[in-house]
């Protein structure tokens, strides 16, 4: 940092600081720029050749693997260093000072002026940790950050065969800095207050909200404890009052409940609505600390065989999932990407998300929030155990479950993905009972989910939690891809009132690779294949979406995946290190063919679209058209030609055949009508 940053960044702290009284509540700063950064070697501890290398001034959120882990399996996994001078002001002396990072990949080790303070292991949850007595006050201090990415049996998840585990403090940093007596900061690094809703209706709804309150004064003191609802236009709808007596000792515990008549409720993407919820401690007539969180008032429930009903109304529960690494960029995203991300899943017409296989950015809740989305959030306890992840595990499920447990938009927590045992007392079921413990005392009234990769309901590892999710990849890892339906109609028999989610399903599709003709499933090697042309894995959700909406049994269904990303240990589909079963590209450039047939499904805006527009070298004189489209009817022309169609799997779906085509170009146009506008949308294949 050179002086006049420092000069800067001191003055700015002073003015923080409140130095002439005016500013004596909470403050959370920025702490993202000038960080300085370099990579040691991959023997760290042997080789410390490192030393002498230069430091690279960055910015976080950083990765430092955001192209390798993209490429190929040759990529760095290791220690790499975080540096930051950061000045102190005399003003804050009296306050208490913390750091929140919101996400380091996967372990941090954190120095403060050369000596060891904290770590924190898990690359998806926030962490954060007192300063006030590490830092030198008027003076420049010091902290260094060792991330380490390497994967590690007590970390979860245990390897990269899944999605990479990225290095490097990926998500934003804060500093906050509070009065002695103060909302908890350090808490799981969660706000420090737990909103819990019951009996929610039209007519009213009852809150509760906890605090735990941290006093590093010598004595009691006694503060008003005041909670304010304002409605989304900022009025003051609430206000309630209590005073509390706030110890030296320990943590003081206190909740304060209330009731709201006729309120407005959130409902999903028809109406997300939000109030906003400020507790705030009051002592001598003044805010001495405030945390403000959403409130979103709703009430869901899932009835087994039937489906979601949210506030008591049947609910479409369109799912698709999400990963959040991007090509170029790693995991390392700025809040336009998160938005971007949220925006292509809306024109998709999704109404849930489930953010796969980890906790994700807190952007992601938030715009759930605010966007109507219901959020399925989840650990990363997947793919495989080694036995000795359980502390983690623990660790990684109450991060999760407390720091996010206020987002009305969330209505389920994920345990697991496709870790199995043997019999019921073998270590994945044991630990997978007690996730479900620490989700259900943490937050009872939302349901927990465990996620098997077989389509059997009775295995040793799938019943801890309140719904069963199924990961069923038919005509891709498994039979033919109609046998989907035989697997819900045997479910819907054999178990009629448990609650099943269809938790992933599809097939990869290359968009740079063609056939003109279906693919044979059996020439086609999911493992290890180069060949994944884009209209198998349209086939795939065409037919498969046709046997969802017919089986209510299967409360929610989450195609595999918005987006394509790395998977650097894979080598399939002519793609290297990529998951290819992603809707959208890497780089959120292009949107495939099946993106196109959910939005024709799922969003109500009008729209017709060709598929297999880039399947457009052809051999075949004779060949059909599919048309994706919600308009009541569709009119196709070939070269000026009009061509008679019907209905394929759905209303949906629209197939023209018998389509003559003539040497050369052919011009494909298809056309409706919606209000008297006249929508459009036209290709051209060529005849070889």
């Amino acid at each position: 940092m050179d002086c006049f940053k420092v000069l800067i960044f001191f003055m700015a702290l002073q003015l923080a600081a409140g130095a002439g009284g005016a500013q004596t509540s909470r403050r959370v700063l920025s702490f993202n720029d000038d960080w300085e950064f370099k990579k040691g070697p991959g023997n760290f501890g042997k080789d410390t050749s490192y030393l002498n290398q230069e430091w690279e001034k960055i910015t976080v959120p950083h990765t430092y693997n955001r192209t390798d882990m993209q490429l190929d399996k040759n990529f760095y996994t290791g220690d790499a260093f975080y540096k930051k001078k950061f000045l102190i002001g005399n003003a804050l002396k009296g306050k208490r000072i913390f750091l929140r990072f919101e996400g380091v990949g996967s372990v941090a080790t954190v120095y403060i002026n050369g000596r060891y303070l904290t770590e924190h292991k898990g690359s998806f949850a926030a962490f954060s940790f007192e300063i006030t007595h590490s830092v030198k006050y008027g003076q420049e201090n010091i902290i260094l950050v060792k991330a380490n990415n390497a994967p590690r049996k007590d970390v979860i998840p245990v390897n990269n065969f899944l999605f990479p585990l990225y290095g490097g403090i990926y998500r934003p940093v804060a500093m906050i800095i509070t009065n002695p007596v103060n909302i908890t900061v350090t808490d799981y690094a969660s706000p420090g207050i737990y909103i819990t809703q019951k009996n929610v209706s039209a007519k009213s709804a009852a809150v509760n909200v906890k605090a735990k309150l941290e006093n590093r004064e010598r004595t009691i003191q006694y503060v008003i404890m005041q909670t304010l609802v304002k409605d989304a236009g900022g009025k003051e709808v609430l206000r309630t009052r209590k005073e509390i007596a706030v110890s030296p000792q320990g943590t003081t515990y206190a909740e304060q409940s209330f009731s709201m008549t006729n309120p407005h409720l959130w409902n999903g993407i028809k109406d997300p609505y939000l109030y906003t919820l400020t507790t705030s401690l009051i002592q001598n007539g003044k805010e001495t600390d405030a945390v403000t969180q959403p409130l979103g008032l709703r009430h869901f429930e899932l009835k087994a065989g039937e489906g979601m009903y949210l506030n008591g109304v049947k609910y479409p529960m369109h799912g698709v999932t999400r990963h959040q690494d991007r090509w170029q960029y790693g995991n390392a995203l700025t809040h336009g990407q998160h938005v971007e991300d949220m925006n292509i899943i809306k024109e998709i017409g999704a109404t849930t998300i489930r953010l796969a296989h980890y906790q994700q950015a807190e952007d992601m809740y938030a715009l759930g929030d605010k966007m109507g989305f219901l959020i399925w959030a989840e650990i990363p306890f997947v793919n495989t155990t080694s036995f000795e992840e359980t502390e983690n595990a623990r660790q990684q499920m109450t991060e999760l479950v407390r720091q996010n447990m206020n987002h009305p938009s969330i209505y389920i927590w994920g345990l697991h993905n496709e870790v199995y045992a043997k019999t019921p007392d073998e270590h994945v079921p044991v630990l997978t009972r007690e996730l479900n413990d620490i989700a259900k005392t943490n937050d009872p009234d939302r349901y927990t989910v465990s996620v098997s990769g077989y389509g059997e309901m009775n295995r040793p590892a799938n019943l801890a939690a309140d719904v069963q999710g199924m990961n069923r990849y038919y005509g891709w890892y498994e039979g033919k891809i109609g046998d989907l339906e035989g697997w819900a109609k045997g479910l819907e028999k054999n178990y009629p009132d448990y609650k099943v989610m269809l938790s992933e399903y599809g097939a990869d599709g290359n968009m740079d690779q063609s056939s003109e003709q279906l693919p044979d499933p059996s020439k086609i090697n999911p493992v290890s294949g180069q060949f994944f042309p884009e209209n198998y894995q349209t086939e795939t959700h065409i037919q498969q979406w046709a046997i969802i909406e017919k089986h209510p049994y299967i409360l929610a269904s989450y195609l595999w995946n918005t987006f394509e990303f790395a998977v650097p240990m894979w080598n399939r589909g002519g793609v290297n290190a990529r998951n290819l079963k992603g809707l959208v590209s890497f780089d959120r450039k292009r949107k495939k063919d099946a993106f196109y047939w959910y939005k024709a499904n799922w969003n109500p805006e009008p729209m017709i679209y060709l598929a297999n527009r880039r399947d457009s070298i052809r051999t075949h004189e004779h060949t059909k058209v599919q048309v994706f489209s919600n308009l009541d009817h569709v009119t196709l022309t070939v070269n000026g030609a009009t061509v008679k169609g019907t209905n394929g799997v759905n209303k949906r779906h629209w197939v023209f055949e018998p389509v003559i085509l003539k040497k050369g170009m052919n011009k494909i146009v298809a056309t409706g009508v919606s209000n008297g506008k006249t929508l459009r949308d036209e290709m051209e294949w060529t005849l070889e």
